[in-house]
Formats: C-alpha cells, sequence, structure tokens
C-alpha cells in the first residue's frame, strides 16, 4: 500500500499493482480498496489501480464536509496524475459509480470507459433508507462472526456461504475488545444525510452526458437501489452499454460471480 498527498494535504492510501490498461476501481460509500479482493483473481492482465476515498480505510480523516462524491472524484484524478496516468477506464461500486459517472461528464479527457455495479442515475428511496439505517454506526454482533450471521440474513442474496459472510464482516468492521467499530469516519454519515436533504437531484442528464463514452452496467437481481425500470430507461438511452444482471444479488454483487466477471472482462477487452 502507498500513499499520496490530496490537493488539501491529506494523505490518501492506494494500491498501484500490474501492467496494462488502467483500471481504476472506486468502492462503494462506507467500504475500502478491499471490495475488489474477490474479482482480483478474475481479471486479465490490467494495472489495477485502487484507493480509499478519504475518512475510510487507511486514508486521512478529513471532517464530513469534505465527504462528498465531488471531493472523492477530484481525488480520484489527483491520485491518476500522480501516477502518471492519464486516461483509465472505471469500475465503480455504487458511491464509485457516481463518482466514475461525474468523472465521465467533466474530464471526459481522462475517461477511457465506465462500468457500473449496481448504481445508475435513480437511486430507490428503499434502498437509501436501508443505507441510513446503517451509515456511521457501530455494527451489531459483537464479533465478526457475530455479524456475518447478521449478514447472512442480509434479504437477497442467496447461496452465499458463510465464509463469504465473514470476510464480508472483516472488511466491514474492526474487532475490539469493547466490540465492532467502524473501518471508517463516523462522520460520514453527517455528510452523507446532508448530500440527500431536499428534493431528490435529477441524475438523468449526468448519465446523458455519457453519450460516447463505452459503458457497462451490472446489477444485483434483487436490488434495491437500482430498480429494474431505471436499468430499462439506461439501456433505451445507451443501448450500446453492456449489461449483466447477477441472480440471488441484491446490493451490491460481490464482482466475482460469473455474470458481472464475463461483463468486465468483455468490456476491458473492448477497451484494449
Amino acid at each position: 500500500m502507498y500513499r499520496f498527498t490530496a490537493e488539501d494535504g491529506a494523505s490518501l492510501a492506494y494500491r498501484d499493482e500490474g501492467a496494462g490498461l488502467p483500471l481504476l476501481c472506486l468502492p462503494g460509500l462506507t467500504r475500502s480498496m478491499a471490495d475488489f479482493d474477490y474479482l482480483i483473481p478474475h481479471l486479465p492482465p490490467v494495472r489495477l489501480i485502487r484507493m480509499d476515498y478519504r475518512g475510510r480505510g487507511a486514508s486521512d480523516r478529513t471532517g464530513a464536509a469534505t465527504y462528498t462524491v465531488d471531493q472523492e472524484g477530484r481525488d480520484a484524478l489527483a491520485l491518476l496524475s500522480h501516477l502518471g496516468v492519464q486516461k483509465a477506464a472505471i469500475l465503480g461500486t455504487s458511491r464509485g459509480g457516481l463518482i466514475g459517472m461525474v468523472l465521465g461528464a467533466v474530464a471526459r479527457d481522462r475517461v477511457l470507459g465506465l462500468c457500473l455495479n449496481d448504481v445508475g442515475p435513480e437511486i430507490a428511496r428503499d434502498g437509501l433508507t436501508r443505507i441510513f439505517d446503517y451509515v456511521g454506526r457501530n455494527p451489531a454482533g459483537g464479533t465478526h462472526q457475530g455479524y456475518a450471521e447478521r449478514l447472512s440474513r442480509s434479504p437477497g442474496f442467496d447461496s452465499v456461504p458463510m465464509s463469504r459472510w465473514l470476510d464480508e464482516a472483516r472488511k466491514l468492521s474492526v474487532e475490539t475488545p469493547d466490540g465492532l467499530r467502524l473501518p471508517y469516519d463516523p462522520a460520514l454519515r453527517e455528510a452523507f444525510l446532508k448530500a440527500f436533504e431536499g428534493p431528490p437531484v435529477d441524475l438523468w442528464p449526468l448519465f446523458d452526458a455519457l453519450q460516447g463514452l463505452p459503458l457497462a452496467l451490472i446489477r444485483g437481481a434483487n436490488s434495491d437501489l437500482l430498480p429494474a425500470d431505471t436499468v430499462a430507461n439506461m439501456r433505451a438511452r445507451r443501448p450500446d452499454m453492456g449489461f449483466a444482471e447477477v441472480p440471488d444479488r441484491a446490493h451490491i454483487p460481490f464482482l466475482d460471480e460469473p455474470e458481472a466477471v464475463a461483463l468486465i472482462r468483455s468490456f476491458l477487452k473492448d477497451l484494449a
């Protein structure tokens, strides 16, 4: 793991591995670069670039006001510049996909293509409510094993072995003698709630601004964040967009499912 200094002096953690097509992987809201561990064994040869957003994982905690999609997008561009990478493909999971859409619209000259994991220009209220319930709060369960057992009861996920849920529990929490703690700044809750104050923001113009940029979309068949009608609209507007639906998955697919792997490999092959 390495570190670089962002525009405001924050020290942010990243990994830069392999050679070939640059692939920048942007994780979900509360997650870290470990979000993509399951996918890595299935990738073709690429230059894999991952980062921990500010306030998450090993990166500096810089306060709620800085935990925004815009700031995280600027940090991602700063990382590419730090590495001397002019253009990269982006794989964005949930929050990372929103950042990817912003970068594809406002920094087109830095983006080769965008693959979205279970996110689009409309975000279902049911999914947001579920995230409101847990973001910024210490996980229940007491231990990683207890948390894994709770995660295993997540609706919409079938045929997931307990070993995977234990891996997830270890990624999503820190086990201490006093119980489980968050691996990110609890102030992220304040930032997240503030971002969704007021009426919903229309993100369709942002999506439409991606015309001409290679796109791919992965959806969990049971997703409560990315509705099927939103996907239908996205595909109608971009019939060239690659698409895969992963059965027995809600928000979010792990990305090592055969459907997800096949789409990501096809997306990268078309960019090579």
